[in-house]
């Protein structure tokens, strides 16, 4: 049960850091980032986001079983 859901976690974080990119390089960002010096928050929460999820995900999969 820990693997599926470790599978679902980094494959919904890997959309999330997709997501954060493409936020990353929008017309939005890039005027945040000459306006304000930093990206559009969206972007920063997708990518922190992805990450977070992307390694719990990791974590779960990698963890060895319990059952015998």
């Amino acid at each position: 049960m820990n693997k599926l859901i470790g599978i679902a976690l980094l494959a919904g974080g890997i959309v999330l850091l997709i997501n954060g990119f493409k936020a990353h390089d929008s017309v939005e960002s890039k005027l945040s980032e000459v306006l304000r010096g930093s990206p559009s928050k969206n972007a920063v929460w997708l990518i922190a986001g992805g990450a977070a999820c992307s390694v719990a995900g990791l974590a779960l999969i990698l963890m060895p079983s319990k059952s015998k």
